[in-house]
């Protein structure tokens, strides 16, 4: 099938036969960088034209067929905060409403309004308010309306309750603008925006200073992750009392992070980003503990009876982490496999933008949760760490800093810095977290442990300093020998499906951030095969966890503009030195929760927007494109929220079956990806609406060929002047002469001939 649309080889439907067209063309196709409406799109009946009376009548039933699940979806979503859940006349009394008032109000709107084919109904957009109104005390439906049996739907008191709610929503007049919620256009083009310019690009080497404070924020952007991991672990593993061993976990975690970082920059991918703990093993790894083989015995819940340096107590947690560390080793094996062996490299084919938007976006969204606890411990200092974050990176970007400078040929003299571009994150999480200080010494935070801001002080983990080593070197195996257990290893290779596809979408994301094409299948390959190698090391040092790329770090790159492979690979030797110097790794641990909060609500708020961003490839005037993505993010929160509401439904009653399905279907990201995925290879659908002609274009000048094989290729002269041999280029990790990107690869004949070839224009 050829890929371009010829709609002069469909003749026109005929009118008078009555036959409705096929909407094969139900979108513009794009030309010479612009959207313009196909000739597909010339109508059977024009808006002027009047269609026979029985065809405007059955037309009309398909559109009130359209709009019905939105009409009969409000008053159902409000009858339960109404009082009216057992009530199900009135429910039809109000659906009924709907119906009438959305007639007159679509006869308004066709006869005087903007007087174009749009039918009107009920708004979702009044929901939100609507129900955060009646989850007032003032308006919540009394306990008594909520029991069947105790409900007369005919008395006077049960009228008065619904009817008084649905009095206020009628005078409240509840409204909510959306004038801001969508990009801008101009000329009908999707331009990029300036500030994709990077102030350091992949290839260039900062000074040497720079790299060295760069890496500090890029470790303290990953701060969070890497410590929030092992502190979770912590309480199944018998920890909760233990904090010197807590603070062990965490410098085998650095330490660890540091060597993949190392791996992943020099070896691996090949692109800035940072490895550390991945939470799609914490699921299977709780799943596993909460079992009653490893739930921990009473007498470690207890401060009073624990003696932590009892060989006793010793042996129950290092007794757990052993059986992690057996199945992350075994699950390592099979992701090396999936990556060294070319099985992603050839599904990468099958991956578009409508397959990546939504993945990288729902590795952001489900996280509002936790980002907004740790924000939500003391909004005040949360709120200052954004404002700090938010200034420096937006709007003092280009005020450059003059800083004294001593050389050669100039002997003392001054020179523009722009400091606020480069450290927006540190600068923001130093002064956050000085305010906490100052805060806690002046007894200004609450000093009991249940009062609000409480964890905002900075000498709550203050423990951890002063019994943390100055030196400790982690070694591998030092807990003991792993085992293994089935159970545990089904668990983890759940994770690891997930992992995969939340990496995949990193490397694009960090592509596009820094401006280099996307990745080829070769250097996808060798990635995740990288990130099997990491999360092996991660088992056989016995952190508790595997590791991934790090999606917060992503971020990092797009506010700093700093995108320099040396940053990272000096974040990577920072994680390193944290991990052996024990004081200096435990003091970062206390910086307050809320000031990470802070952090993580920008930074999730810039992955989600790169996530959505990679559609400005595809036709979004087609309602298939808006169905696949729109489908796939909302199943990507409701799936999960259903399943971790429920999970014993999803008993099958396989142990290891169900772990592995609920990690699948708890993780939002995979859930979104696999739906865009299949949705988007099944659904008909051209390689231009689909937007794989345009992406195949960004790899075509041959400016971006060179420029990818530098950014992707083997360092040191590996492949081109060293490992030169010709059976080295069958290997699927090995680069090749010639291959650009995964999107280069023609998936039709003459695919890749006939594209809009000013594609490249949408190029970040």
């Amino acid at each position: 099938m050829n890929s371009a649309i010829t709609t002069c080889e469909h003749p026109n439907p005929l009118r008078g036969d009555g036959v409705l067209s096929s909407h094969e063309g139900d979108q513009g196709s794009k030309k010479d960088g612009q959207l313009k409406s196909s000739s597909s799109s010339h109508l059977a009946y024009g808006i002027l034209d009047i269609p026979p009376w029985y065809l405007c009548i059955f037309l009309g039933i398909q559109h009130f067929l359209t709009a019905l699940g939105g009409l009969v979806a409000v008053p159902l979503i409000l009858a339960k905060d109404l009082c009216l859940q057992h009530d199900p006349l009135t429910q039809s009394y109000l659906i009924s409403t709907i119906f009438f008032v959305s007639g007159i109000c679509t006869l308004l709107q066709v006869f005087l309004g903007i007087r174009l084919p749009i039918l009107q109904g009920g708004t979702f957009a009044f929901l939100g308010p609507s129900l955060a109104m009646l989850s007032l005390p003032t308006w919540k439906c009394p306990t008594w309306t909520l029991n069947a049996s105790q409900v007369n739907t005919s008395s006077p008191e049960f009228t008065e309750e619904w009817q008084k709610r649905i009095r206020e929503q009628r005078g409240d007049g509840v409204l909510s603008s959306h004038e801001d919620d969508q990009g801008s256009k101009k000329d009908g083009q999707l331009k990029s925006s300036s500030s994709s310019h990077m102030a350091y690009g992949i290839l260039d080497i900062p000074p040497w200073y720079l790299c060295i404070f760069l890496g500090i924020q890029h470790f303290l952007t990953a701060l969070g992750g890497l410590v929030a991991v092992p502190l979770i672990l912590a309480k199944d593993l018998c920890l909760q009392h233990d904090p010197l061993t807590q603070s062990y976990l965490i410098s085998t975690t650095f330490f660890v992070s540091g060597i993949c970082t190392l791996l992943q920059v020099l070896l691996g991918i090949r692109l800035p980003i940072l490895q550390g703990g991945t939470f799609a093993f914490l699921g299977p790894s709780l799943a596993m503990l909460s079992l009653p083989t490893w739930k921990c015995p009473e007498w470690t819940l207890n401060a009073s009876q624990v003696n932590t340096s009892s060989p006793e107590f010793t042996e129950e947690w290092q007794k757990r982490i052993r059986e992690l560390q057996g199945a992350v080793l075994v699950a390592s094996c099979v992701q090396m496999l999936v990556g060294f062996s070319g099985l992603i490299g050839f599904l990468m084919r099958f991956i578009g933008p409508l397959t990546i938007a939504p993945t990288i976006s729902l590795m952001a969204l489900p996280l509002f949760d936790p980002a907004g606890d740790d924000a939500g411990i003391h909004w005040g200092i949360a709120a200052t760490t954004i404002f700090l974050i938010v200034l420096f990176s937006q709007y003092l970007k280009n005020i450059a800093v003059p800083v004294p400078v001593y050389g050669r040929e100039k002997k003392s003299h001054t020179s523009k810095f722009y400091l606020f571009q480069i450290f927006p994150v540190l600068l923001g999480l130093c002064i956050s977290w000085l305010l906490c200080f100052v805060l806690t010494v002046t007894d200004a935070l609450p000093s009991a442990p249940t009062a609000y801001g409480y964890l905002a002080r900075t000498d709550t983990k203050g423990s951890v300093l002063s019994q943390a080593p100055w030196f400790r070197f982690p070694y591998p195996g030092q807990w003991g020998f792993p085992t293994v257990s089935l159970a545990g290893v089904f668990g983890i290779i759940a994770g690891v499906i997930s992992s995969v596809v939340e990496s995949i979408g990193d490397y694009h994301a960090c592509a596009r951030l820094v401006g280099v094409p996307p990745p080829p299948k070769h250097a996808i390959n060798r990635g995740i095969g990288i990130e099997g190698l990491g999360c092996l090391l991660a088992g056989a040092w016995g952190t508790g966890n595997g590791t991934t790329s790090y999606s917060q770090n992503v971020g990092a790159l797009g506010i700093t503009r700093v995108g320099s492979r040396m940053v990272i690979v000096a974040a990577g030797c920072v994680l390193l030195l944290m991990g052996i110097f024990g004081k200096i790794g435990a003091a970062f641990v206390t910086i307050p929760a809320p000031v990470v909060g802070g952090m993580f609500l920008v930074m999730f708020g810039v992955i989600t927007a790169v996530g959505i961003s990679n559609l400005q490839y595809v036709d979004l005037n087609s309602s298939r494109n808006l169905f696949i993505f729109g489908f796939s993010i909302f199943c990507g929160l409701a799936i999960p929220n259903w399943v971790n509401k429920n999970p014993e439904r999803l008993h099958t009653g396989i142990l290891q079956l169900d772990q592995v399905i609920q990690v699948l279907l708890t993780t939002g990201m995979f859930v979104g990806g696999f739906l865009g995925f299949l949705l988007d290879n099944t659904i008909p659908g051209s390689l231009e609406e689909r937007g794989l002609l345009a992406w195949n274009q960004i790899q075509e000048e041959s400016e971006e060929t060179t420029k990818a094989l530098e950014v992707y290729g083997l360092p040191w002269g590996i492949g081109t002047r060293f490992c030169t041999s010709s059976c080295a280029q069958y290997l699927p990790f090995w680069p090749r002469e010639g291959e650009v990107g995964v999107r280069q690869l023609s998936l039709c004949p003459g695919d890749s001939e006939e594209g809009p070839r000013s594609a490249t224009d949408t190029r970040m």
